[in-house]
């Protein structure tokens, strides 16, 4: 899973230098583009029910959201699967399965 992230980073970078967009790959900007394209991933679902979206346009739109993301944790040298893991422990103590199982409250209101 790990070399399957790091392949998709490279073809990003790869991608992204041969173009020279480099320059425009700001930490600020990626964080902007990726809330951008978070915005489109919505629009999917706008007046819909979620069974109604499309999934071509949920796909498309995802993936963009994963490029941003991937390319902002690049600029940091952050670790995916590290970051993502070390988030999910985090969640894990905030959410006790005891506490939290079948329920959407937020981890104060528990």
């Amino acid at each position: 899973m790990m070399s399957d992230i790091k392949e998709i980073i490279a073809a990003l970078l790869k991608f992204r230098n041969e173009r020279d967009w480099e320059q425009f790959h700001n930490s600020k900007d990626l964080a902007v583009a990726l809330n951008i394209e978070a915005g489109e991933l919505l629009e999917s679902f706008l007046w819909k029910s979620h069974e109604e979206a499309s999934k071509e346009k949920v796909q498309e739109e995802l993936a963009d959201v994963f490029a941003y993301a991937f390319l902002l944790a690049d600029k940091y040298n952050l670790d995916v699967k590290d970051i993502v893991l070390d988030k999910i422990r985090k969640n894990g103590e905030k959410y006790p399965v005891e506490k939290a199982k079948g329920t959407a409250k937020k981890y104060n209101e528990l």
